[in-house]
């Protein structure tokens, strides 16, 4: 939370339940209820874990919803149900699919690019030029955990890279911060 609040980008990197999408969501929910941001961005690679649910009919927004339901679940706990519809319906709250990001400039947002594993070095490159001013980029992932073909994730290397600039926060964590069930923890170290 000190790296999201001081910095215009951060990078939280580590296992499953260390509270990386959570704590993310509830910055840009902070923020966006002091009136430092204008909207809330969320986006996340549609990348199926392992089994392919086939053609999901709808508008967009019903299409991505399978894949930013940890992200729901966490605005729903910091807004409530009425007020994250409200903020759905008038756009305060942005799905944006990496898909469509690509010439965007994101001024006065918070973005969180969740699950960023299943990214490529091309597609977080692309995501991060997209933070524009008055704006705040979280990026979470855990590079153990991609679901992309081996040296296909970009996610390390970006991070790798950015984390000598003194502007950009690189936040690694570890099995030690696990706020899950502890058996987590413990299959973590397992696996």
């Amino acid at each position: 939370m000190e790296a999201i609040d001081s910095q215009a980008l951060t990078l939280a990197l580590g296992p499953a339940g260390t509270g990386k999408t959570y704590l993310a969501i509830a910055a840009a929910v902070k923020a966006l209820d002091e009136g430092r941001i204008d909207r809330i961005i969320l986006s996340r690679p549609a990348i199926e874990a392992g089994e392919a649910l086939g053609y999901l009919p709808g508008t967009l927004e019903d299409k991505m919803a399978p894949y930013l339901r940890p992200l729901y679940d966490a605005l729903a706990d910091r807004l409530g149900g009425k007020r994250l519809r409200q903020y759905m319906a008038d756009g305060t709250i942005e799905i944006a699919p990496i898909a469509y990001m690509r010439g965007r400039t994101l001024n006065n947002a918070f973005v969180v690019i969740d699950e960023a594993q299943n990214c490529t070095y091309v597609q977080i490159k692309m995501l991060l030029t997209r933070l524009g001013w008055h704006s705040t980029m979280v990026i979470t992932g855990d590079p153990d955990q991609t679901d992309l073909l081996p040296g296909m994730s970009g996610l390390s290397d970006i991070a790798e890279r950015l984390s000598s600039l003194s502007d950009i926060a690189v936040v690694k964590l570890s099995k030690l911060d696990v706020v899950r069930h502890p058996l987590v923890a413990c299959m973590l170290a397992a696996l």
